[in-house]
């Protein structure tokens, strides 16, 4: 099957939308950690997390009249929920139990990376300039975690692994399928997502001991609020109207956004390696916007 060309969308949108991973998903890794720490289990987070937004925007969409999925459209929906979900933000929070942020970052920011070698494999291979652009950005991550606390256990960094390339695989998988729009999509993986979640936590014995604290209720309900109902509806919204490069450039971003809310509210040390490593990272990100205007290489076949 060819490859489906990415249709065109509103600058003003797509810089919106961008904004939006950026900057709150680079704030997700704090709330996570918040959750854990207070008493969430972490597949059991995720599973909760996404079943309330995934229902709350279900019902708003449907109450709009929005069509609901096919029973084809909720085979797929159920595939990128397992993929981007279960796999991708389930492992992040099993990682983040016994992983360091900074090791977490720079394995997390492989995706754009893996995202350009499955999307080759689909023939939509980046060209030079979106190359340069990711190897830059990955440098600059490189740069900015490196001397921190990287302290890890081997289960952690392979679950971190394994979360990235799931993520990345399920994004270019989901380019070119039969799906609803593009927020029932979010509402719909959510669903599924959340389900599997929660059967993975209760098969791994997973239970809520005792009440979580305030301190972690607040980072829940700011992670389904605007990391899930924000954050991951303005992604796949990026995926159904950007090239792959540029819609997992976040994952250069999101480490910097958390170096800097790490110095504002928690007092962490903000210097001149930090700042320096951040430009990089920028760098690398205009460097992928600036190619998403050249002309793409032709399609080769869908090979995923």
């Amino acid at each position: 099957m060819p490859a489906s060309p990415v249709p065109a969308a509103p600058a003003a949108r797509v810089a919106l939308a961008l904004a939006a991973v950026y900057v709150i998903w680079g704030s997700t890794y704090l709330a996570i950690r918040f959750a854990l720490e207070g008493g969430f289990p972490p597949f059991l987070l995720g599973g909760v997390r996404f079943l309330i937004a995934g229902g709350l925007m279900f019902a708003f969409l449907r109450w709009r009249g929005v069509p609901a999925p096919t029973r084809a459209q909720w085979r797929n929906l159920a595939v990128m929920g397992v993929l981007l979900l279960l796999m991708g933000n389930g492992l992040v929070n099993f990682g983040e139990q016994s992983v360091s942020s900074g090791m977490t970052a720079v394995i997390v920011s492989s995706s754009a990376l893996w995202m350009g070698v499955f999307s080759a494999v689909r023939g939509h291979r980046p060209n030079a300039m979106e190359w340069t652009g990711l190897c830059i950005g990955f440098l600059g991550v490189l740069w900015l975690s490196a001397g921190g606390s990287l302290s890890a256990t081997p289960a952690g960094l392979v679950a971190l692994l394994l979360a990235s390339v799931a993520w990345s695989y399920g994004s270019i998988w989901s380019k070119g399928r039969d799906l609803p729009s593009p927020f029932m999509t979010s509402a719909g993986q959510m669903l599924c997502g959340g389900v599997a979640m929660c059967l993975l936590g209760g098969a791994l014995g997973e239970r809520f001991h005792g009440l979580p604290t305030t301190h972690a209720i607040g980072a829940f309900w700011y992670l389904v609020v605007m990391g899930s109902l924000v954050g991951f509806s303005a992604y796949i919204w990026l995926l159904h109207h950007v090239r792959p490069a540029l819609a997992t450039s976040y994952a250069y971003v999101n480490p910097a956004i958390a170096v800097v809310l790490g110095a504002l509210l928690a007092h962490e040390r903000f210097g001149m390696r930090e700042s320096v490593a951040m430009g990089v990272i920028l760098l690398g990100v205009v460097t992928i916007t600036f190619a998403r205007t050249a002309k793409p290489r032709p399609a080769v076949g869908d090979a995923a």
